[in-house]
């Protein structure tokens, strides 16, 4: 693993918190706020928002309000607006709306897809062909390929296995790809190792990194991932989200604290992190309880303090 990271560049933040962070919440958010929310995010300089779930009301009723959000949010030239669609019905329900992509959701490992989905990685592939059928074209798609660095249930997941994963998915036509550490299992070795292999192999393909931050590894899995060749980051204001999977779990990489961390760097996130900042200190009364976001509550690197009354500074 080489200790070079590329000169600084554009990089593109996609923000998750109100499909992956809300639907873990045990309230329903009121669809006003979810859209005055959404409509603050669009206008932070986010490169994408993803807003909603076409699942099942009855499965995640957090959501129950796909339709009736992106009917009154605000569409913001330059960001992308994309939502969880995981099965056909779901696809023929957001092809209803005006979205710019189709999020679709696969596990790598077999356990955790049956958990989760109810499907092996076979069946959700199969899935995937369906739904790409259904929306010929109209729409982009991405596949989100969960497990990717390691499964709560089967444990390590082999990178070849992954691979193999990422060459069907591909051959379905499919160039949007998001590597996704579901449960916060990955380390910044393995995720150089396997992110450099996935864009070496398919650099026509568009991939994204997606980390949790359950065992506070979140931050030096993105610069892994950014020294690897990825530019593009899922990631959660206030650090909002978790994994069922997962309990007790703190939640997504954190928006605020990456993008300072990226634009300290020298990195142009395209970001307004004072704006992004008070979204975030949003989220917290929002959901009722604490969340674990730092830069919210520390202020900006750049941040000055009045030197203490009486101390006296050396002279020359």
């Amino acid at each position: 693993m080489t200790a070079l990271l590329p000169s600084p560049r554009r990089l593109y933040i996609q923000e998750v918190s109100v499909r992956d962070g809300f639907q873990n919440e045990p309230i329903f958010v009121p669809t006003d706020t979810k859209v005055d929310l959404i409509n603050a995010l669009g206008r932070t300089g986010l490169a994408k928002l993803e807003v909603t779930s076409f699942t099942s009301p009855k499965a995640i009723p957090s959501l129950a309000d796909a339709e009736e959000v992106l009917a009154r949010i605000e569409r913001v030239p330059g960001v992308e607006f994309t939502a969880l669609v995981p099965n056909v019905r779901g696809a023929r329900r957001a092809l209803m709306t005006r979205l710019d992509e189709f999020n679709l959701v696969m596990s790598s490992s077999e356990t955790h897809g049956l958990a989760n989905l109810r499907m092996t990685p076979e069946q959700s592939l199969e899935q995937f062909r369906e739904i790409a059928a259904v929306v010929d074209s109209r729409v982009a798609l991405c596949a989100s390929l969960s497990t990717a660095f390691g499964c709560p249930f089967d444990g390590e997941v082999p990178p070849e296995r992954v691979l193999g994963l990422v060459e069907q998915i591909v051959h379905l036509g499919i160039r949007r790809l998001t590597l996704c550490d579901t449960t916060g299992m990955a380390h910044p070795r393995q995720v150089y190792e396997l992110c450099a292999r996935v864009v070496e192999r398919w650099p026509e393909v568009e991939l994204a990194a997606h980390f949790h931050n359950t065992r506070g590894m979140g931050l030096a899995n993105a610069l892994a991932a950014l020294q690897a060749g990825i530019i593009r980051f899922d990631s959660s204001i206030a650090g909002l989200g978790g994994c069922p999977f997962a309990p007790g779990a703190s939640g997504n990489v954190c928006t605020e604290d990456m993008v300072h961390m990226f634009e300290a760097m020298g990195f142009d996130t395209g970001v307004y992190l004072e704006a992004l900042i008070a979204c975030s200190r949003r989220i917290a009364q929002i959901v009722e309880h604490d969340v674990p976001g730092q830069v919210m509550k520390a202020g900006l690197s750049t941040r000055r303090y009045p030197v203490p009354e009486g101390l006296r500074k050396p002279s020359g």
